[in-house]
């Protein structure tokens, strides 16, 4: 709970801090990188730094809690926690670094807003922050138990069984545990952390949904490759992987997590919408198969977008699997639609005249555009908003956006 003296000063302040997150976040990595290199070997990820992307997202977590606390001082934001909680478990995350942010995003609203930062204006933000960070270390404690790993040692080398061209630009990488151990336990929907050493000899890592059941001793991750685009940097990992990696090779994944999976007890009959576009359509194959290997009777309508055909990663694998549930029927929308496809719908995702089953969970993943679009037509169509779990490669930018 944000004590009430500090709460009134929060709030006072805030507009002023939330107008100069940029320029703070900004300054905070710089110092921090600057000072403390080692954490941009195989923590953070340089093309996420080159974008901007992770400092925005660490402006709108933090004026996001700030927010929450404000509006309900006694209750903390926990679908903001849980999901920043998986990501940092995802990276190897440490209590002890909470205390070198803390150092860094200090130092740098100090720095911008000057003397605006009274001793009571530190004092406030400052258990803001310790707020935030004490709630993230409780839930990364509890992840990295479950998970049967100690604190930030999530890493484990796995060996390629199988490599397969998917579409031009995705592949996928079947993998078995290197040491001859069991596979840790994994949910469908979920995501791992792959970290590559890149040829400046600079760890890097990115996460990748798992793409099939993730029930037997095999994992797979399906990887697109990532071509930067007005200027951004391409994908480090992304490339390398398609460049380099065959069958045989090992690599280096972290213990799977992420907030949004499947609840799959064998009698669930709870309804499933699967919402995807591009990319985005890998934790969904996941939660599919899984659903398939369980012989669910639930209800599952599968709704897919994507360039083409021919760019639709697993595509054939997703109509094989609806065809092994009997409640499940699956929809695409292509905006280069084969004339073979005669099935498919032309254009982007248009719900309209789309039967939704009603009470149905929703997942959703893809571009955040389209997510953002896609997300706003299940509201008009009724669906409520706690019944859609969204998943977002990167950086959540979701929930700073005006859709959120």
């Amino acid at each position: 709970m944000l004590s009430a003296e500090s709460a009134a000063v929060v709030r006072a302040t805030l507009p002023a801090v939330a107008g100069a997150l940029d320029e703070i976040t900004t300054r905070f990595y710089g110092a921090m990188f600057r000072d403390r290199p080692e954490l941009l070997d195989g923590m953070f990820n340089r093309g996420n730094q080159a974008s901007g992307a992770q400092r925005r997202a660490l402006a709108g977590s933090i004026a996001g809690f700030a927010t929450a606390l404000l509006d309900d001082p006694d209750t903390r934001p926990d679908t903001l926690l849980d999901r920043i909680a998986h990501k940092h478990a995802a990276v190897g995350v440490t209590d002890d670094q909470y205390t070198i942010v803390h150092k860094y995003l200090f130092g740098a609203i100090a720095e911008v807003l000057g003397d605006a930062v009274t001793p009571e204006v530190a004092a406030a933000w400052d258990e803001v922050y310790w707020l935030m960070a004490g709630a993230l270390i409780s839930r990364e404690a509890r992840l990295y138990q479950d998970a049967g790993v100690e604190p930030g040692r999530i890493w484990r080398q796995w060996s390629v069984v199988e490599r397969r061209t998917e579409t031009p630009d995705v592949v996928s990488f079947v993998l078995r545990p290197a040491d001859g151990g069991p596979a840790p336990e994994a949910r469908a929907g979920q995501y791992v952390s792959v970290r590559a050493l890149m040829p400046d000899g600079v760890r890097q890592l990115r996460q990748y949904s798992l793409s099939s059941d993730p029930g037997g001793e095999l994992r797979r991750i399906t990887v697109k490759r990532v071509v930067g685009t007005d200027g951004a940097p391409d994908g480090e990992v992304s490339r390398l992987l398609h460049e380099r990696i065959r069958e045989g090779d090992e690599l280096t994944l972290s213990a799977p997590f992420g907030d949004v999976f499947l609840d799959d007890p064998a009698d669930a009959t709870t309804p499933v919408v699967l919402v995807s576009a591009g990319i985005g359509g890998t934790p969904m194959t996941s939660i599919l198969a899984r659903l398939a290997a369980l012989g669910s009777p639930r209800p599952v309508l599968v709704l897919h977008a994507d360039r083409s055909a021919a760019d639709h990663a697993l595509r054939e694998e997703t109509r094989e699997l609806v065809g092994q549930l009997p409640g499940a029927r699956a929809v695409f929308w292509y905006e280069r639609p084969d004339p073979e496809e005669v099935d498919a719908r032309e254009g982007l995702m248009n719900l309209d005249g789309v039967e939704l089953p009603e009470d149905a969970t929703v997942f959703l993943c893809g571009p955040l555009p389209f997510m953002r679009e896609v997300r706003g037509q299940l509201l008009r169509a009724g669906v409520p908003a706690r019944h859609i779990r969204y998943e977002v490669f990167g950086p959540d930018l979701w929930l700073p956006g005006p859709a959120a």
